[in-house]
């Protein structure tokens, strides 16, 4: 069943809107017919004309120096097999976002209907005009090994077949560091590889280019050890039988130094890592399931070192760490190849980075106070932004250094801010909540179980690990939805506050809200007669601690769901009136947004308070805000009441956090403007600044922008994010997406995180939830 929802979910993600995963967006104005002519004929033959004369200016007229193709045949892809290339282009697009992503790399997948090697380089030969850089990916071995080492000496621009050499910088890496901790010498360590393909034999060579004697690996195909007795072996593997006979896997393991997993699930046991060496390190990166699980290996022997291919466990080996910095690298100083110097060069900065102290978003994203260079952590985090900056530039100078670079670098501190630039550390933001939310899923309250987005999105949110779904509302109408719509509501608890069943807590509920407005507009008649109602029987449940964070709103009007929170939860200690904001993620990064949906017309106190309240939660986010507090007037420029109270609230907040970099009044063409702020009002805080926090000066205008904004699809909207509740409670939008759904529950798991101090695993052992849990968690 659980196979079968996530094969319904992930056909639904392809599927939806433009199916598929990529688009081609225009970098330049194509508006006016003026544009179109530049564009296209007759402007676009100028340029033609410079690259005739000299082929280098293709670099300077196109967008080939940041263009790179993902091909492939089809011939192995994923642990599919030979599946075709047709049905291949799924992987091939997501492997173009991942370089988008990561990198900034553009990315054209192509799919070649070709198993002849030698007509296979002959096609991507001809492609070599209109790129800057060659990516081949799930190309079955042999063919592999022949199609990229004749690319390579037929091309001039970078090739690289990721299945063999991304694993093996990543895993060599994780090996410098794992020997370094374990005392041992490269050249002396004896390996046993499990696995015969085209990244156990790039593995090899590249741990031998680092040191690794020849003589010492012991490889095992499908059919045993690799010896040269054996009448099977294809020529690939003839180099890597070592073997003097045959031996099991088990045999081979007896006093190893290191084991190199690159085969199937559970086919080593923990009596083989115990027979190893002292202070053994086990890579065992199949997927999904290792060679050995990281429990078994660890408690087989303390003194191990162990990584793997999940996520769920430390020492991940990703190949996400390498080829968008590789070809980032690579591409900036138009490398001619990707050659062993700048492999090298990538394996070294790698486990370098891994020593250096890691940044505060990145031990917020895992969910840990302090991450530090140890058996635990021997590689860089997928979603540590110092990547960019770390890797390529290692790359780009070892390419400059090999004599392959055509345009070399000569203005290093301007490469690396240019690389900031190209993603911000901002712009992980969301998947660094993900991250972090699900290294510590919190009980969220839906209190409007019974509409199909919320059991869709509580699915989705169970199944994903984000957080452990409580459903509100008529039970039998919530499971009719469900059933009808193949939703799986298994392990997740609904409750009917109107039902006989809930009388008793609905009760305990009542009397504890009586106790807290009897003196202020609540019998207690009333009070009983509410917790009927799910958003206040939902605001309870968090408010007594039977729940973490409520969800509400979709069905509802703002002010029904604001006020049950009030009323039962309250707000944080000096906090006079609550806010909305809400975060849209644009291309230039995330943008806060306040106050966009509960207060009116505020005072210019009341404008302060919000301010910092803002500040506090951009921080909880793991971002310096920089905010500009928007008005129609520019620093005094109106003397109307309108833009004094801006500036009057301005300065309450600088008197209350100095520190705080605010400034206003202004409009928001000067906030974003960084010349015509530095040119006209270079006294400003924000000057050369990006802002990242918009304060508006009443309601109506934030919630005007922030609607225009989601609209007119210049930004993703998250929110809206209610601060200043004692607890956390979170209101939808009505009409809110599956998507937004979802979105809102990653926020509401982290402020749980926050404020919440209940044991949430060891609650959810003991409850319903863990059966299910149990089940998709092999899966997350």
């Amino acid at each position: 069943m659980q196979n079968d929802l996530r094969k319904q979910q992930a056909l639904e993600y392809h599927a939806k809107g433009r199916p598929g995963k990529i688009e081609v967006i225009p970098t330049k104005e194509a508006k006016t017919q003026r544009d179109l002519s530049l564009a296209y004929s007759p402007g676009v033959a100028a340029p033609c004309l410079e690259i005739a004369e000299d082929v280098e200016n293709v670099y300077k007229y196109t967008a080939k120096g940041n263009l790179v193709a993902v091909i492939s045949n089809g011939t192995a892809v994923l642990g599919l097999g030979d599946i075709g290339p047709e049905a291949g282009k799924p992987v091939m697009e997501g492997k173009g976002v991942l370089f988008k992503i990561f990198a900034d790399i553009d990315v054209f997948d192509i799919e070649i209907n070709e198993k002849d090697p030698e007509k296979f380089v002959q096609i991507v030969k001809a492609l070599e005009p209109t790129f800057g850089g060659i990516n081949l990916e799930d190309i079955k071995a042999p063919e592999c090994f022949y199609i990229e080492r004749e690319l390579k000496k037929q091309l001039n621009i970078p090739v690289m077949h990721d299945d063999q050499h991304g694993t093996a910088i990543i895993s060599a890496a994780a090996l410098l560091n794992a020997l370094e901790i374990q005392k041992k010498k490269i050249e002396k360590v004896k390996f046993v590889v499990n696995g015969a393909g085209a990244a156990a034999m790039a593995c090899t060579l590249l741990y031998e280019a680092l040191g690794a004697k020849h003589d010492n690996f012991l490889m095992f195909d499908r059919k045993g050890v690799l010896h040269k007795g054996r009448t099977d072996l294809e020529d690939f593997k003839l180099k890597f039988a070592n073997a003097k006979s045959e031996m099991t896997l088990a045999q081979a393991m007896k006093d190893a130094d290191v084991f190199i997993g690159l085969s199937a699930g559970n086919c080593v046991t923990p009596d083989m890592v115990k027979s190893m060496a002292k202070n053994p390190i086990v890579f065992a990166m199949a997927n999904p399931d290792p060679e050995i699980s990281w429990e078994d290996a660890t408690n087989a022997r303390k003194d191990v070192i162990m990584a793997t291919g999940r996520s769920d466990y430390p020492n991940q080996v990703n190949n996400v760490l390498g080829f968008p910095y590789i070809f980032r690298g690579a591409l900036d100083v138009r490398a001619k190849h990707i050659n062993e110097e700048m492999k090298l060069a990538a394996v070294r900065a790698l486990a370098e980075l891994a020593k250096s102290p890691v940044p505060d978003i990145v031990n917020m994203a895992y969910n840990e106070k302090n991450i530090v260079f140890g058996e635990n952590y021997i590689i860089p985090k997928p979603l540590d932004p110092r990547l960019l900056t770390t890797v390529a530039p290692a790359v780009a100078r070892a390419a400059m250094e090999s004599g392959v670079a055509k345009q070399p670098i000569t203005d290093w501190d301007a490469y690396l801010t240019n690389l900031d630039k190209r993603l911000g550390h901002d712009n992980q933001v969301m998947r660094i909540i993900g991250n972090k939310a699900r290294r510590d899923p919190k009980r969220i309250v839906f209190a409007e179980a019974d509409n199909l987005k919320i059991l869709k999105a509580a699915q989705i949110i169970f199944d994903e690990g984000i957080g452990y779904p409580i459903l509100l509302g008529d039970e039998a109408k919530i499971k009719s939805i469900a059933t009808a719509n193949g939703i799986d509501l298994e392990g997740l608890p609904i409750f009917d506050p109107r039902s006989d069943a809930t009388e008793d807590r609905r009760n305990k509920y009542a009397e504890l809200f009586f106790a807290k407005r009897g003196r202020r507009g609540f019998n207690a008649y009333e009070s009983k007669k509410v917790m009927r109602d799910r958003n206040y029987y939902g605001c309870m449940m968090v408010e007594c601690g039977d729940a973490d964070a409520m969800i509400s709103g979709l069905a509802k009007n703002y002010p029904d769901t604001i006020r049950p929170a009030l009323q039962t939860i309250g707000t944080e200690e000096g906090v006079k009136k609550i806010a909305g904001m809400y975060l849209m993620l644009t291309k230039k990064g995330p943008l806060f947004l306040a106050d966009t949906t509960v207060n009116f017309n505020p005072t210019a106190e009341e404008l302060a308070e919000i301010t910092l309240l803002v500040a506090k939660e951009v921080r909880n986010f793991n971002i310096i805000p920089r905010i500009a507090m928007l008005s129609y007037s520019n620093f005094g420029s109106s003397d109307s009441p309108e833009a004094r109270l801006v500036a009057e609230a301005r300065k309450i907040v600088k008197q209350r956090m100095p520190n705080l970099l605010v400034d206003g009044e202004m409009q928001a063409s000067v906030a974003f403007n960084k010349e015509l702020m530095k040119e006209n009002y270079p006294f400003c805080e924000l000057v050369d600044k990006d802002v990242n926090t918009l304060i508006f000066p009443n309601l109506a205008s934030g919630n005007i922008a922030y609607n225009l904004m989601k609209e007119l699809e210049t930004a993703d909207a998250i929110g809206p994010i209610l601060l200043g509740l004692h607890k956390p409670v979170h209101v939808l939008q009505l009409g809110s997406s599956v998507r937004s759904i979802i979105n809102m529950a990653l926020v509401a798991v982290v402020d749980a995180q926050m404020k919440s101090k209940a044991a949430t695993a060891e609650i959810v052992k003991k409850s319903k939830w863990w059966k299910r849990f149990r089940k998709v968690s092999k899966d997350l």
